[in-house]
């Protein structure tokens, strides 16, 4: 006699589970880490592109938005950002540039800390965000962070990027 419960023996629920947990245990590394890098990247290079008018010129809307708009919210209190338009430049670099360097999974790694903290930085401007978009980035950065690019990343080239 062996020790599978009866649900198992009959084709019960725990079988079938067990079922799909192997196919799913059969899809490749690859595919996950890839589709992470790319749902991450989406978003901020959507949104980078919203800050510039051409190379290296920042929209009038960027330089408003930082400049009026928003506002460090810490400790119940709200703060005007220093160097807005120094603020608002480096963070449309790190949005065209690190979405970039995360699809083609070139130093993967660093530009998910990248985005980790420019979700970090975002959060304390708009704090109600977190649940809807915050978290989920700040999950999908630091698993790229950790785990790399994946075998689909180009730092596999340079012997970087995986466990």
């Amino acid at each position: 006699m062996t020790d599978i419960p009866s649900a198992d023996r009959s084709g019960g629920p725990i079988r079938l589970m067990r079922q799909a947990e192997a196919l799913i245990a059969k899809v490749p590394e690859a595919l996950p880490l890839l589709a992470l890098r790319f749902a991450i990247a989406v978003p901020f290079f959507k949104s980078g592109l919203t800050k510039w008018d051409g190379f290296f010129a920042l929209s009038g809307g960027a330089r408003f938005l930082f400049e009026q708009e928003f506002k460090l919210h810490i400790f119940g209190s709200e703060y005007p950002y220093p160097a807005p338009v120094l603020a608002a430049t480096l963070a449309g670099i790190g949005e065209i540039a690190l979405p970039i360097l995360l699809v083609l999974g070139l130093g993967t790694r660093f530009a998910a800390l990248g985005i980790l903290a420019m979700t970090a930085v975002i959060q304390l401007t708009v704090p109600e965000g977190w649940a809807n978009f915050h978290l989920p980035w700040a999950a999908m950065a630091l698993t790229l962070a950790v785990f790399g690019g994946g075998p689909l990343a180009l730092d596999r080239l340079f012997g970087l990027g995986g466990r």
